[in-house]
């Protein structure tokens, strides 16, 4: 909300040396988030004078159209003689009023303006247009026109009101009061402790049976309807100077006179208004809700298929607006010339009041983002509506020359005024300060409540507080008046012996890990489209396709919740590629979500005491199991080239070795073997596998291998589906598990000073089993002794024998306390090899 300092000051009686960073200052102390005050006219210098266009002369011979105009601006030039100006503009014409920047003047962005030779011509000033006067929009297009009443050599900064200074303040949701300058005039006054003149307070006609003809259906979506109607307005009166002004500070376009005094009302009393051609609406206006499928074509020129929920207006044709978001075209003001036998003369105002849910569900599905529905969708003051109507009706008698009509339409449903009891006292218990009752009731009087009671407090909260709901909502009305930079500050003591958990650990020295290894962190949202799922090419039957779907997304297109992290990493580093960023290594680690095999529907937890331990259990039974993922994806090189020498390209080693940093990390022993699943190429896909004493093996065993993950380059056909860099890589494992496998925060290891004992084995196995399954029951054998083992040849061939292969590793042995002997270190070795024969059928080769 865009509020003029000079608008403001006709509500409340601001000191004349308050400027507009003192009223934010006071504003922000009262808990409103004035984000900016702008100064307009800042660098702004004169003169700057109405001239009247005597003469044009169009000049010939240029790539662009120019005139020659001669222009009188009274005594302003200290001559009384014509200006002589070159202009390239078009959109006015001799007899216009104009305004004319004079040599000496400095427009906004230190433009200075001088006298000089320009097309052939001596140019000594300029003719202006809102832009360059700093002004913005003022729907003209070009030069600003003004009307012909203004004598000519008059200054134009006063009369255009070029110097003001506007707060722009960041409305809540709850305060969406201050959406009006009566709001931020009634905020601003109580800051000031000054009195407020409440723009609303007009005398208003009774409503009687002579008003134009309403009927609501549904009064639940439109508890009041008040409708007044104008006659005999002039087609050619225009909206005056300091309307569009005002307008133009508030961030709106001037449109029309009619237009702009329903938009300057909304903005005064924060009050919605429409206007309806009254020769266009036919019979009845009424209020009900849309039928399914039914058309209707708005005012921006689009046409609308229209809900069963929607909100609309009719008439005995069908739909004329939206409620509270947008009127429809078949109702629309025509504003045209006098001449113009289609200009409106009589029209019809609607002030009403709507469902705020309604509304914004409408605004929302329709993607219409009007000022009324932002309004509406706040909370708008039901009892402003016959107000607004009143000052609508009175501003177009005044500057179109209409005539109000008698009649006053006024439909309201019957409602109370919503009370709240509260204890005197309960303000002091919330912000820990003593207020005292007197000081409690006089600030809940200044936002407009009324107050009864002692010790207990009888509050009606006033029709322009929605947000006024319970005791609390009363007690922090108190508090920021006071001041919450009053509030005392209490550190809270945390009790001793706790921090993090386990989990809160691992999952913080996991990004750490990743960081450090070069890899940048990209947390993406959770929530996916299933179509993505097809795109990565999960099989119909996997457990990754059965997702969590939101009742009310934030999307349309993303309406489920992840269950891997892999599409919004990939759309990150899709994004960033696309930006020019080819060389990217990216990570994440967060939670996704599984529905539970049995649907269960969440209870409502107490709010009178704290829920019990089984309430607690049962709510989180009720929600999906969210265990924690970490996932990398890399394109383009994972080393660059250099003076070092030759770069490297990220490929599906550099994917298994992230998977390996974390469970280092974890302190788990990781089992990297070749898989394939889903996305990844299946000749270049590892299986991530992790040793488990809860799991349960095939033959009811206590304990076994579980899949945690994947890892490798990405399929060509998920790389060209999601439009990804040529080998793509990617990993991602269950978090959660690795840390279950693994040992907690890893020790340190001692280093032993003596020396190390080598001993080298080439086993022939099948070619099926995995090296790192050999590898697994080799550590397993060597016992305690065993330092380093590492893979460092593989055969095939002949020698070995058809569907077999070679397995050369080679064995570190060290003892923390002695110098191993040849016979112990050749012992651990055939008790590593015993092992692995035993589990794999592996036979030393050449034996």
């Amino acid at each position: 909300m865009r509020v003029p300092l000079s608008w403001l000051r006709e509500y409340v009686d601001l000191p004349a040396t308050e400027t507009g960073r003192d009223v934010q200052a006071k504003l922000i102390a009262a808990g409103l988030e004035v984000e900016t005050v702008e100064r307009l006219g800042e660098g702004l210098k004169g003169p700057l004078a109405v001239g009247k266009v005597l003469t044009i002369e169009e000049l010939e011979g240029f790539k662009k159209p120019i005139r020659f105009c001669t222009v009188d601006v009274g005594t302003a030039n200290g001559t009384g003689e014509p200006q002589e100006i070159v202009c390239g503009a078009r959109n006015f014409a001799v007899g216009d009023k104009v305004v004319v920047a004079l040599p000496g003047a400095v427009l906004p962005g230190d433009f200075a303006i001088a006298e000089r030779k320009t097309y052939g011509k001596m140019s000594r000033g300029m003719i202006c247009s809102g832009d360059e006067l700093g002004m913005g929009d003022d729907g003209s297009g070009g030069i600003i026109v003004l009307p012909p009443e203004h004598e000519a050599g008059s200054d134009a900064i006063e009369l255009l009101e070029l110097f003001d200074e506007v707060l722009d303040i960041a409305v809540t949701p709850d305060r969406g009061y201050c959406l009006s300058m009566r709001g931020v005039a009634r905020e601003t006054a109580i800051a000031y402790g000054l009195p407020l003149r409440d723009p609303a307070l007009l005398d208003v006609p009774a409503p009687n049976s002579f008003g134009y003809p309403v009927r609501i259906g549904d009064p639940t979506g439109c508890d009041r309807f008040t409708a007044r109607t104008v006659t005999g307005l002039r087609p050619d009166a225009r909206s005056p100077i300091w309307l569009k002004r005002r307008l133009q500070k508030a961030g709106m376009r001037p449109v029309s006179l009619t237009v702009d005094v329903a938009n300057y009302v909304m903005l005064e009393l924060g009050q919605p208004l429409h206007t309806y051609d009254r020769s266009r609406v036919q019979g009845t206006i009424g209020v009900r809700r849309a039928e399914q499928g039914e058309k209707f074509t708005t005012l921006d020129g689009a046409e609308r298929v229209l809900d069963a929920e929607d909100l609309v207006i009719t008439d005995e044709r069908g739909p004329i607006g939206l409620a509270g978001v947008m009127g429809g075209a078949n109702t629309e003001i025509a504003d045209h010339d006098a001449a113009d036998e289609d200009a409106t003369t009589d029209v019809v105002i609607e002030a009403a009041h709507f469902d705020a849910v309604s509304v914004a569900r409408t605004a929302r599905r329709h993607k219409l983002a009007s000022e009324a529905a932002r309004r509406f969708e706040r909370g708008v003051d039901p009892q402003a509506a016959s107000a607004a109507a009143q000052r609508t009706v009175d501003l177009l008698v005044l500057l179109a020359g209409g005539t109000a009509e008698a009649g006053v339409t006024e439909v309201i449903a019957p409602s109370a005024p919503h009370t709240i009891t509260m204890p005197a006292d309960h303000p002091d218990k919330v912000a820990g300060v003593v207020y005292g009752r007197e000081t409690v009731v006089r600030r809940l009087q200044q936002v407009g409540c009324d107050v009864y009671g002692q010790d207990v407090l009888t509050v009606t909260v006033p029709s322009w507080r929605p947000d006024l709901v319970e005791v609390n909502d009363l007690a922090e009305e108190v508090i920021r008046l006071e001041g919450y930079e009053n509030l005392p500050s209490t550190l809270p003591k945390p009790p001793a012996g706790r921090g993090l958990t386990e989990r809160q650990r691992l999952h913080r020295r996991a990004g750490r890990a990743l960081a450090g290894a070069g890899y940048v962190e990209a947390p993406t949202y959770p929530f996916l489209s299933e179509r993505v799922l097809d795109q990565l090419g999960l099989e119909a039957d996997d457990p990754n396709r059965r997702v969590v779907t939101l009742v009310n997304p934030l999307s349309d297109e993303e309406p489920a919740l992840r269950t891997t992290l892999l599409p919004g990493l990939l759309a990150a580093l899709r994004r960033n590629d696309g930006r020019g960023s080819h060389d990217l290594a990216l990570f994440e680690t967060g939670l996704v979500f599984h529905p539970s095999e049995e649907a269960a529907v969440a209870g409502r937890p107490p709010v009178d005491r704290r829920p019990t331990d089984e309430e607690i259990a049962a709510l989180n039974s009720a929600l999906p199991e969210q265990p924690r993922h970490a996932a990398v994806v890399l394109a383009g090189a994972r080393e660059r080239a250099g003076w070092w020498g030759k770069g490297r390209p990220a490929d599906w080693a550099d994917a298994v070795e992230a998977a390996r940093l974390l469970a280092r990390e974890a302190g788990a022993e990781l089992i990297v073997q070749q898989g394939q699943y889903g996305p990844w190429h299946p000749g270049r896909c590892a299986e991530l596998t992790v040793y488990l004493e809860s799991a349960q093996g095939p033959n009811g065993e206590q304990g076994d291998l579980v899949t945690i993950g994947h890892a490798g380059e990405l399929h060509p056909r998920v790389v060209k589906a999601l439009g990804l860099p040529a080998r793509t890589c990617a990993m991602e494992l269950n978090l959660d598990l690795l840390q279950e496998a693994g040992e907690g925060t890893p020790r340190a290891p001692r280093i032993s000073s003596f020396p190390v004992a080598t001993q080298d084995v080439a086993l022939v196995v099948d070619q099926d089993v995995p090296a790192a399954v050999v590898e697994a029951f080799l550590r397993d054998g060597a016992g305690d002794l065993l330092e380093d083992i590492r893979l460092f040849d593989v055969f095939t061939g002949d020698q070995v024998g058809e569907g077999k292969k070679s397995l050369a590793y080679a064995l570190r042995f060290r003892a923390p306390d002695r110098t191993l002997t040849v016979d112990e270190a050749s012992a651990a070795r055939d008790a590593a090899v015993a092992r692995a024969a035993e589990t794999t059928g592996a036979v030393l080769r050449g034996a």
